[in-house]
């Protein structure tokens, strides 16, 4: 009996103690879930002030807030073309810079007599490196540079395993995606500082969020474009500078025609570059990171909860879809 007695004690105590690691995981759970829900709670009321909460307000005037010229790389077509109509048809001054003078005179053309602004051009290949700033540092002399947009970016034919590129390809991407950001922005910094007001758009891309395979340069360039863009903005927001970094998913543009099922598609999560700047100007000046586009938003904020495992095994898949099917196209 004695022993019945004391096995009933033990278990009672057990009891206890197993009760009270249940209210201890109940806590850290019921913890977890309201900070998951006040997470979500955030980017929605996010999502909302930035890409709508802007479109029930007044246009907001470039020229006064920033300055009378905007600078736009790699503006020939895609994003880069359609981000200088949105800032002209603000009545703001564009200087296109890129490597085709044909094309950029036809666009600067368009645009002054379309917007009936001023515009300035540049011709320059960003690929070829260091030589060909100081040209460009010269034809912006004396400009008041209120926004400077790195558009400019190269991408592969199509996604690929690194051992695969060429040399050429790979030092492609170094200069334009990586050394061109930074040169341009040594370039305008300065007077920026000195007016104390500025805005400069780095245009990264969504695939900075996680590693991703078969395009592991183009994705690490735009990972070192993502924290180049947010630093620079802790350093300058207090002199007045405004500093953003775009992380747009696909948008239908020259450089991602090898996704042919996607782009030729319409698919909805896929805009037109010139959709896509309309919304990404509307969040200048709001947020310091952004997609640019609300649907894009959604995706990228399902992006940052995958576990990197998941994100890599459905890059890998998709990645070598387009590849198959790039190869295809170019094979007929």
């Amino acid at each position: 009996m004695a022993a019945v007695d004391s096995f009933y004690l033990l278990y009672r105590e057990i009891g206890r103690s197993c009760s009270c690691y249940v209210e201890a995981l109940a806590l850290v759970g019921a913890w977890y879930m309201a900070r998951k829900c006040f997470t979500l709670v955030c980017d929605s009321y996010s999502l909302i002030r930035l890409h709508f909460i802007p479109k029930l307000v007044s246009r907001t005037d470039f020229v006064k807030q920033y300055g009378r010229w905007a600078v736009v790389t790699g503006s020939t077509s895609g994003i880069g073309k359609a981000y200088a109509e949105e800032l002209a048809s603000h009545g703001v001054n564009i200087i296109l810079i890129s490597r085709n003078k044909e094309k950029l005179e036809a666009v600067a053309k368009d645009i002054a007599e379309t917007y009936k602004v001023e515009t300035v051009v540049v011709v320059a290949d960003f690929s070829k490196g260091r030589e060909i700033y100081s040209s460009i540092k010269e034809a912006l002399r004396d400009k008041d540079i209120g926004i400077l947009v790195n558009n400019v970016g190269v991408f592969y034919a199509y996604p690929e395993y690194f051992s695969r590129l060429s040399e050429d390809k790979i030092w492609e991407i170094v200069n334009v995606n990586i050394a061109a950001a930074n040169m341009m922005v040594h370039i305008v910094l300065p007077g920026m500082v000195e007016r104390k007001r500025g805005a400069i758009v780095n245009v990264s891309s969504a695939s900075c969020c996680k590693p991703t395979p078969q395009v592991a340069a183009y994705s690490a360039s735009k990972a070192y474009l993502d924290h180049f863009s947010r630093a620079l903005h802790y350093e300058y927001a207090s002199k007045g500078i405004f500093i953003q970094s775009l992380t747009p998913f696909f948008v239908s543009t020259n450089m991602v025609q090898f996704a042919h099922r996607i782009v030729s598609n319409k698919f909805f999560l896929v805009p037109s570059a010139k959709i896509y700047a309309r919304h990404a100007l509307s969040t200048l000046g709001i947020s310091k990171r952004t997609t640019g586009y609300w649907l894009h938003s959604i995706q990228f904020l399902l992006a940052q909860y995958t576990p990197e495992w998941l994100w890599v095994w459905g890059s890998q898949i998709i990645n070598s879809a387009l590849r198959r099917e790039a190869l295809s196209h170019r094979l007929y």
